[in-house]
């Protein structure tokens, strides 16, 4: 049995950045223990992938981060190009090995934080905490008794909504025979493939180095494809759009992110709490997920410090979610044309300020411009309509 003030259960972003906050050093402040329960190797654990976000500045983490950028280029449907430079910001690229070794090796070095290599079989509420039970790979029960836990797991199924999509994508990690690559300049969205019936599709290319690049197709719509779609749909943007014609895939990678205005139970039990993905920290509106977590980890961690109860907070603001309700509504019943939506947003809007907004740092009367750019009359009639919609179960990906 062990025992410690905080329990966290999966050592993804949202596990690794609340227990490291949790050890960085704090004056005046008694450090809590911490013990972090991470699934075995197999099919519990998420596979490698790539997180993305944007800040002013140096951040926490750079010394994971794989490539950051300052100029982000956008090509609209008809093929138009819109290239700008988001100083003060810069959108970084971390993969999630880099991400866990350098937050591993801190909790390490903090000598704080209990690492137990165990699955989560139960979670059940006790007067003044919560107990886990866990089984390790070879078969032995685990327990933990926490005063406070903390539960990164992917949800079983998602919460009733009025609207949701799937962000699913597939990439290539691809290096070519001669440089064909900005290392200065992602491709941010580029609209110029073909587009599904419902919803909307995108590539998305993220350079290392001139011949070398993470090359992605992304739709935003109501099911995942097979892999034989993808592969078609890679081949079509990295073909006919890039004119790639001479490359090896050296990786791959594929997720699937949900979109969705569904509320999310942030709290399970007197002293048990969602954070991360299944605690509500992914912007609806884009599937963006890594600084949410950082601000809801954040928030918990100064709620621990002070002796609060440390609900985790949402991330994003009702105003925020109130709009990507609107969007989401207004792209899954085919109001507004998602590939002419996107383009025409970035042909009017300077991209830092869009950036600010997507990450929810806008103020009113700036919300108030951007939506003047959209398709005013479909968004004011899926506004009027979101209201009504029931909330439904989603059937799954």
């Amino acid at each position: 049995m062990y025992e410690a003030d905080v329990a966290i259960i999966g050592a993804g972003a949202a596990g690794l950045s609340l227990a490291h906050r949790l050890t960085r050093p704090a004056p005046g402040f008694r450090h809590p223990s911490v013990v972090l329960l991470d699934a075995p190797p197999g099919p519990l654990r998420p596979p490698r992938r790539t997180w993305c976000f944007w800040e002013t500045g140096p951040g926490p983490y750079d010394a994971a981060v794989t490539r950051s950028w300052q100029r982000l280029r956008v090509h609209r449907p008809t093929g138009e190009p819109i290239e700008q430079d988001i100083s003060p910001l810069r959108y970084k690229m971390i993969h999630s090995d880099d991400f866990e070794a350098l937050v591993g090796n801190a909790l390490d070095r903090s000598g704080r934080v209990r690492r137990v290599e165990a699955t989560v079989e139960s979670v059940e509420g006790l007067p003044q905490g919560a107990r886990i039970d866990a089984r390790t790979a070879d078969g032995r029960p685990a327990s933990v008794q926490a005063r406070w836990v903390f539960d990164s797991r992917p949800l079983g199924s998602l919460p009733a909504a009025r609207t949701t999509l799937l962000q699913h994508f597939h990439g290539w990690f691809v290096r070519t025979g001669r440089p064909v690559f900005d290392p200065a300049r992602v491709e941010f969205m580029d609209l110029r493939t073909s587009q599904p019936a419902q919803g909307l599709s995108f590539g998305y290319v993220l350079p290392t180095r001139p011949d070398q690049a993470l090359v992605e197709y992304t739709e935003f719509s109501p099911a995942a494809l097979s892999a034989d779609a993808y592969d078609k749909a890679l081949d079509h943007y990295t073909g006919t759009v890039l004119g790639l014609d001479d490359f090896e895939v050296t990786a791959t990678e594929t997720g699937v992110i949900p979109m969705t205005d569904a509320g999310f139970a942030r709290q399970t039990g007197q002293s048990v709490f969602r954070i991360g993905t299944a605690g509500g920290a992914t912007r609806p509106s884009t599937g963006y997920t890594f600084a949410g977590v950082q601000r809801q980890t954040a928030a918990v961690a100064a709620a621990l410090r002070r002796g609060r109860r440390p609900v985790p907070p949402l991330p994003h603001s009702p105003r925020a979610r109130a709009m990507d309700a609107v969007l989401l509504h207004a792209l899954d019943s085919g109001l507004v044309d998602g590939a002419d939506f996107f383009g025409r947003l970035f042909s009017h809007v300077p991209m830092t300020r869009l950036l600010r907004f997507l990450d929810g740092g806008t103020r009113p009367h700036e919300e108030i411009a951007i939506g003047l750019r959209t398709p005013v009359l479909p968004m004011l009639r899926a506004a009027a309509e979101v209201p009504r919609l029931p909330r439904r179960p989603f059937p799954g990906p």
